[in-house]
């Protein structure tokens, strides 16, 4: 008989719940994939080998969807241990605008946009070095990327100098996609690659 009950309480829950508008709705989610403005960014997703504006390499990142489509992960392996970093990028219901949070060994950046074409982003907001303990500096910073007809994918940061009133070059990188890198995937050290073409920013 207790069995019973439990069986018929079980039932009547489900059945509840499935007659809820706001379960339903829920349960009939799929994502974000197909809606232009989520997948503006899936230029940059991928296994890349990234190189400077010299040709030097400097290092791996791996940008992989998640989320239903609604996330990108990124994971940076640079050439130097322990210096990997992380970032979260998706569009921000509260402002529309993609948004990414990166943090990585005393540092993090919190900015946002949208894209300025095809196969573009555009970043702005602020960075901020910090170590436990000893206090935080930030800075206005903002970032470019762009996707180049070849498949490369060109990464431009700058950052604001309160001094100069001007912005200053930050890093300035080539992405190429690591299956097709003539380097191999693990380019040995003093391999040279695509040197950086000209800069994302006019101003």
């Amino acid at each position: 008989m207790a069995a019973k009950s439990l069986r018929l309480a079980a039932l009547t829950g489900l059945c509840l719940a499935l007659t809820v508008p706001g379960a339903a709705v829920h349960a009939q989610q799929a994502g974000c994939s197909g809606h232009a403005l989520h997948d503006a960014f899936n230029f940059w997703e991928g296994a890349w080998n990234v190189y400077g504006t010299d040709g030097s390499f400097q290092g791996h990142n791996l940008i992989s969807s998640g989320g239903g489509g609604c996330v990108l992960h990124e994971h940076w392996q640079p050439r130097q241990a322990g210096m990997d970093g992380h970032s979260l990028n998706f569009v921000d219901p509260a402002s529309g605008a993609w948004r990414q949070v990166w943090v990585s060994s005393n540092l993090h950046i919190d900015y946002s946009g949208v894209p300025y074409g095809d196969n573009t982003m555009h970043l702005e907001g602020e960075i901020t070095y910090f170590r436990p303990g000893a206090g935080s500096r930030s800075a206005p910073f903002r970032g470019r990327w762009e996707r180049q007809e070849n498949g490369h994918v060109i990464q431009h940061f700058q950052q604001f100098d309160a001094g100069t009133q001007s912005w200053g070059e930050w890093a300035h990188l080539t992405y190429v996609p690591r299956g097709e890198d003539p380097n191999g995937t693990d380019p040995a050290e003093g391999a040279a690659g695509p040197a950086s073409p000209a800069g994302l920013f006019d101003d």
